[in-house]
């Protein structure tokens, strides 16, 4: 699967479960412990906010704090939409071979699709579990995204990026969900 289809599907996941946050559960626990389910989302809005200038050339420093604090405003699922889209746009409209200037340094725009894929995936599951949604993963965005990371899991490790690799039982959802540190057994009574 190329890196934008890959990257409209995992977007069009993550947007379905934000869609299902009652207005009660805005502040309920995730399976990121530092996190609760505001925090995740503006975190991930926060990254589709920079795809566009991302994709479309800028710097870091020339989209410099404008994504800083919380991006959510008033009608965070509003907002979470509006991003979503936007990013899958920018995504779809880029040229073969492009690159963007991320943190680290330029990078070519399809790894850091499948980057941003992996994230929305695995915080999807996140947000659907902490909110009691539907937690299923499409067997095959877990191939995917489980494929790209296998080569990059101990990188995102050493940078702290994930915790340690929770329990693997054989089960493809469970076993990426675990390389990203989340134990699949979790729920919100347990947090």
């Amino acid at each position: 699967m190329d890196s934008a289809a890959l990257h409209r599907r995992t977007v069009e996941f993550w947007d379905s479960r934000v869609s299902g946050i009652r207005p009660d559960q805005w502040s309920a626990a995730t399976p990121c412990v530092e996190w609760k389910v505001r925090d995740l989302v503006n975190h991930v809005v926060g990254e589709e906010l920079w795809v566009v200038p991302l994709m479309h050339g800028s710097t870091i420093a020339e989209v410099g704090s404008r994504f800083d604090g919380d991006v959510l405003g008033e009608d965070p699922v509003a907002t979470c939409h509006r991003a979503a889209a936007e990013a899958s746009a920018a995504a779809e409209e880029a040229p073969p071979g492009a690159k963007v200037h991320l943190s680290y340094g330029d990078e070519d725009a399809d790894e850091y699709l499948r980057q941003l894929s992996a994230d929305h995936l695995v915080h999807g599951w996140d947000l659907a579990v902490a909110t009691g949604g539907d937690s299923h993963l499409d067997p095959e965005l877990v191939a995917e995204v489980a494929e790209w990371f296998a080569a990059r899991e101990e990188m995102y490790r050493a940078g702290g990026a994930i915790g340690p690799h929770a329990a693997a039982s054989g089960d493809p959802q469970t076993d990426l969900l675990a390389a990203f540190g989340r134990d699949a057994r979790w729920a919100a009574a347990t947090a």
